[in-house]
């Protein structure tokens, strides 16, 4: 499973082919969309952050800041999008577990109203282990950024 396409299908996906990669779902998926895909390399994840969330029903009532916990995990969403992508493995089933998280950062609150943008880079990739640098940025300012490690595990 380590052979590398010759060139991927896909240089974006919808939230409709996230969907066909990763098994998130509401309350928990935590991007719209994935463009910019450079197989085995990079990609940048989009969270439209709205006022409706549930997590902000308790973080904060009186002032809502997205938990950063749940941007490290929209980086890591993003990521295995990049994976599904690279590895050509749409709709089989893909799971993706944390296996570390280093050199975390938060810079910027994330509140509702923002375009999250999710910039994750390959430090090691292919096979099952993957290595991934992230950054979360609005606009021009670094709201969060994190070296993050997983194991990538097809289902059945």
């Amino acid at each position: 499973m380590s052979e590398r396409p010759q060139s991927a299908p896909h240089t974006q996906a919808d939230l409709a082919l996230i969907k066909e990669i990763i098994p998130h779902r509401y309350p928990f998926l935590m991007i719209d969309k994935v463009r910019d895909i450079v197989p085995y390399e990079t990609a940048v994840g989009i969270k439209m952050v709205t006022s409706n969330e549930p997590h902000f029903e308790g973080h904060f009532p009186s002032k809502p800041v997205m938990p950063g916990v749940l941007i490290i995990e929209a980086m890591a969403q993003t990521s295995a999008v990049l994976v599904g992508i690279s590895m050509d493995i749409i709709g089989k089933d893909l799971l993706t577990y944390f296996m570390g998280i280093d050199k975390t950062k938060f810079r910027r609150m994330v509140v509702p109203g923002d375009a999250l943008e999710l910039h994750v880079t390959a430090k090691r990739s292919g096979g099952k282990i993957w290595k991934f640098e992230g950054v979360a940025k609005v606009g021009d300012e670094v709201a969060a950024s994190a070296e993050f490690t997983a194991m990538m595990d097809l289902k059945g």
